[in-house]
Formats: structure tokens, C-alpha cells, sequence
């Protein structure tokens, strides 16, 4: 089969949930003989070669920040979708399957207006659907209500869907998703759980983007109400500058460190025996990490919240537990009742794990979607 994968982030360039998703996804059907190319921005020094096995990886736009002052730029996704209309045009007849990603919207768009004379079948995967207030609060009044347009105007692109959490999946039917939608349970590809959890240390550990939406600033304030614990805050972003300042200003530099990216054997060693993983997200389509933590036995905190389907993955007091807000006050609470669960708490995040690692597994999800590729050629 001859597929198209369509996505602006190509990791481990840029890092992510969604970047791993379509990394993983590439390699897994390029394993399986089929003909896999990525339709991606360059993220990646002229020259260098970004080896994908098995993948022909073709860029399509220019490599430019895609933030500006915390905020995705509209630039770049505006010349994305351009380079996949491009590419899609000239070449209409390659691909049997074009499967992109909903956001940045402007390729969706793209394949979707190619359509039928592109000879493909367009599969979507909507990690997250934002609501009209959503979309105001993020962009403004004027900025909100275009952004809220052009989300309608892709839900009514004919298409095979995906979505990652039940949150999203209620939103995708509630707005008239025009076409069939699945939902996927499983993005974990990582190693199986241990025999039992490794010995906790009084750490806490954050690892994303330092964007405004992740709330990052707000850990550090819950962390100078827990004076016996330390952190590891590793990431990079445009409120990285904010979390250094509340470094400083709650003068926690000897206990909370912020080193930026570090290598992966580094983020295994402080994940594996830290006493929990925190993510203050105020919005997460999936939440990959916490599964990911759950798999070593290491307990998350995950703040509730109207646009956080990282909450579906929490089961308070088994695998973690839900702060109320993203407060100091109350995320500090959150931190000391996994604190206070101890060994047993980590005993019983690991058994979670174990009785949902097939259905959460990539492998389960994968199958699936290589099952719609045939279905939707067929």
C-alpha cells in the first residue's frame, strides 16, 4: 500500500506525543512493506539527512519558529498546507492513502480540497477538538471566532477519523464530524513493566514544551509548600524564562533544577525512581507521559479540567491522583497525597499498568489503523 503521512513536527526534532505517534507509525507500516512517505517542514539543518528507516521523508515548507510570544505563529502551518497542496497536486495518483494529523488545519484543508482527483482515501487523526471559548481565550475575539471556522471547516472535509480520548470524541459527534470515527485507546511503544517499581526518591519530574498552556510556572510554586521534595523540570519553550524567574524568586535553585532537553537515558534514569510525574496541563489531547510513567510503577499528578483528556488516564488514589486546580495550594495537596500512598501507591500504579498495557499499547492502535487503510481502499 502506498501511504502518505502528513505532519508539520517529525521527531525527535520537535518532541512530542503526536510527533512520536507519527514517528511510529511511519516505521511500523514502512516494517511492513508498504511505501511510506512523510510530508513534513524542515526542521533540520540543510544537508542533514533525517533517516527514517524505511521512510521517504520530503519536505514540503521552509524551517521557521512556530511560536511567537507563547502562541503557535500562523505563518508556518499557512505555508505547510501550501507545500502539501503542492505536493499532493503533483503527485496525484502516488498514494492510496494521504493520513494527516487535523492540526495544523491548513493541511488538512489541502488534501482535503485535492480530494478525489488525488486518487487517496484521507484519513484524520483529531488529537484535540477546542471549543468556541477555547479558541477565544487562545486567540482573541476576532483572532478565536476564525480559528473556531476553520476547525468546522475541516470537521466537514469527508473523511475516516481517529480521535484519543473520549473527551474528544464526544466534541467530534457533537460538531457533525463529517465521516466514520474510532476511537484509539494506545500510544505506548515503550519497554514492558518491571517486576516491581524501583525505590522512590523525594523527586518530582516534569518533561514537555514550556508553553503557557502546560502551566509549568505552576509546579514551582507547588514545590516551595513541599520543602522535603526536589525537582527535575526538563523541556524547553517560550515560558521557559518564567520558570527560571519562579526558580529565583521562591529561591528553590538548590532543590529544582531546569537543564533544558537532555538525552533520553537521562530522562529513563530520573523518571524510574521519581516519587511522581506532574503535568499541570490546562489542555492535553491524550496525555502519552502519564502512561509512560505508569509503566515504571511512578504514580502522575493531572490537574482536572474542561479541555484535559489526561484525565481520563487517572484513577485517583490507584495510578496517581487529580489536583482541583492548577493552584499552588492545591497541586501541592495532589503532590503529598502520592507523597504519602508510598510504596503501595507505586505497587498499585504498576499493576494498573498491567492490566491495561494491551489495550493502551501502540501495537493495538497501529492495527487498527492499518485495518481502515484496507478497509478504506477497499
Amino acid at each position: 500500500m502506498r501511504v502518505c503521512i502528513v505532519y508539520d513536527c517529525l521527531y525527535p526534532f520537535t518532541i512530542g506525543g503526536a510527533e512520536r505517534w507519527y514517528r511510529n507509525l511511519a516505521e511500523r507500516l514502512a516494517s511492513g512493506g508498504h511505501e511510506v512517505t512523510f510530508l513534513t517542514r524542515r526542521q533540520w539543518a540543510r544537508g542533514a539527512d533525517p533517516a527514517v528507516p524505511g521512510v521517504r521523508v520530503r519536505v514540503v515548507s521552509p524551517r521557521m519558529d512556530l511560536y511567537a510570544h507563547g502562541r503557535r505563529r500562523i505563518l508556518p502551518p499557512v505555508l505547510f498546507g501550501l507545500g502539501v497542496l503542492v505536493h499532493l497536486l503533483r503527485h496525484r495518483g502516488r498514494y492510496d492513502v494521504v493520513h494527516t494529523a487535523s492540526f495544523p488545519y491548513f493541511s488538512l484543508l489541502a488534501a482535503g480540497a485535492v480530494g478525489k482527483r488525488g486518487g487517496f482515501r484521507l484519513l484524520v487523526d483529531w488529537h484535540e477538538v477546542w471549543t468556541r471559548g477555547y479558541w477565544r481565550e487562545y486567540l482573541g475575539r476576532i483572532g478565536g471566532a476564525i480559528g473556531w471556522r476553520i476547525q468546522r471547516a475541516c470537521l466537514r472535509v469527508p473523511q475516516r477519523a481517529f480521535c484519543f480520548s473520549r473527551l474528544h470524541e464526544s466534541r467530534l459527534h457533537e460538531l457533525g464530524l463529517q465521516g466514520e470515527l474510532t476511537r484509539l485507546d494506545g500510544q505506548y511503544g515503550g519497554p514492558p513493566a518491571p517486576e516491581e517499581p524501583a525505590e522512590a526518591k523525594p523527586l518530582v519530574v516534569f518533561a514537555g514544551r514550556h508553553i503557557p498552556e502546560k502551566r509549568v510556572p505552576a509546579l514551582v510554586a507547588a514545590l516551595a509548600r513541599l520543602p522535603e521534595l526536589h525537582a527535575e523540570i526538563y523541556g524547553d519553550g517560550p515560558e521557559r524564562r518564567k520558570v527560571l524567574e519562579a526558580i529565583a524568586v521562591h529561591r528553590l535553585g538548590d532543590r529544582v533544577r531546569a537543564p533544558g532537553f537532555v538525552a533520553e537515558d537521562v530522562l529513563e534514569r530520573a523518571l524510574s525512581t521519581a516519587l511522581c510525574f506532574v503535568l499541570p496541563s490546562q489542555r492535553e489531547g491524550y496525555g502519552l507521559v502519564v502512561i509512560e510513567s505508569a509503566a515504571r510503577g511512578v504514580p502522575s499528578v493531572v490537574v482536572r479540567g474542561a479541555d484535559n483528556a489526561a484525565t481520563e488516564l487517572i484513577k485517583d488514589g490507584v495510578n496517581g491522583a487529580l489536583a482541583t486546580s492548577a493552584s499552588a495550594e492545591d497541586l501541592a495537596e495532589a503532590i503529598a497525597r502520592v507523597r504519602d500512598g508510598g510504596e503501595a501507591l507505586r505497587a498499585s500504579t504498576l499493576d494498573w499498568f498491567r492490566r491495561n498495557a494491551a489495550r493502551m499499547s501502540l501495537e493495538n492502535s497501529l492495527q487498527v489503523v492499518v485495518r481502515e487503510y484496507t478497509s478504506a481502499v477497499s
